[in-house]
């Protein structure tokens, strides 16, 4: 039985988020999916989505745990649910939020993943030599401003080669930083080091073999378009394989590693919050509980107090 289809409700939801507040299309994916799911439970039941209860929408959240989902996959269906209720409120189509009081089990937050220093230092300076020299030059500028920058793979796509009235993101050269468009529409400066500068010198001295000439796109593929998200991860995971990395090398990973080397080397977190365009310091904490981690890691080989007998 194939899954229902959105309502006009939610798809002005969607497109809400979209344009408002710039989710990216991965979060637009997973949302649609959980209002999917949710108009599935209201016909089954034949219930109208603008009367849901709470004592229904309780009944709703006892089949999502009915199917064992995880902690973190609830938490996000849930999410979807309350902020179209929110939205609906907001445009006086509903009284009230059945979703408000539904929470979903609490989870131990995983730490975030990332490369050792050495293992970030070899994916960039990885030469892989392909036939076309564009290829190498532009997964070398992907890696080099993910880890040099701490970039979202959402605002890396999102970098023009100049800035304009639409821009949602620009490499200004002259001041060797990227203007980048993060979570919440918010612009913020992020600085680019000498590896990231010469990255994009050799880039830009080849992107001309590949772009059209009307594309704005400082990341684009052999067809002279600006690359997807989806783009970038493919080439990132087969460039982490080619330099033989010791596991699944994606985006969000360099992220992680630019923020944790940084924390290790400056122990300045309200910088890591900034470079990061985290608006809760709450979030960037959580560097402080990997860097730990290492350190930990570190007693326990090396303190004589730490070895086992």
């Amino acid at each position: 039985m194939p899954p229902p289809s959105l309502t006009d409700g939610q798809q002005r939801y969607l497109d809400h988020l979209r344009v408002q507040r710039r989710l990216a299309e991965r979060t637009l994916t997973l949302y649609a999916d959980a209002l999917r799911r949710l108009s599935g439970f209201a016909a089954a039941e034949g219930l109208d989505l603008l009367r849901l209860s709470l004592p229904q929408a309780r009944r709703f959240l006892a089949k999502l745990h009915g199917e064992r989902l995880k902690p973190r996959t609830l938490s996000l269906i849930l999410s979807a649910w309350r902020g179209w209720y929110r939205w609906l409120g907001q445009n006086g189509l509903v009284d009230a939020n059945p979703i408000t009081d539904l929470h979903a089990p609490k989870q131990g937050r995983p730490l975030p993943k990332a490369l050792g220093v050495d293992d970030a230092v070899r994916l960039a300076e990885h030469h892989q030599d392909p036939a076309d020299p564009a290829v190498e030059a532009l997964e070398r500028c992907i890696v080099e401003l993910l880890y040099g920058s701490g970039l979202r793979v959402s605002e890396l796509v999102g970098l023009d080669v100049r800035h304009h009235a639409a821009a949602a993101g620009w490499i200004a050269l002259d001041a060797a930083e990227a203007q980048v468009l993060g979570k919440g529409g918010k612009f913020r400066a992020v600085p680019l080091g000498s590896a990231s500068m010469k990255a994009l010198g050799e880039w830009l001295a080849l992107r001309g073999q590949w772009a059209a000439a009307d594309e704005p796109a400082l990341l684009v593929g052999p067809r002279g378009r600006r690359l997807s998200a989806d783009q970038v991860r493919k080439r990132l995971k087969q460039r982490a394989l080619a330099a033989g990395m010791p596991t699944h090398v994606h985006p969000h990973m360099l992220r992680h590693s630019f923020a944790s080397h940084l924390l290790q080397s400056s122990g300045d977190l309200r910088a890591v919050q900034e470079l990061l365009g985290h608006a809760n310091i709450s979030t960037t904490q959580v560097y402080t509980r990997l860097d730990f981690q290492h350190l930990a890691q570190v007693y326990d080989a090396a303190h004589p107090r730490a070895r086992k007998k």
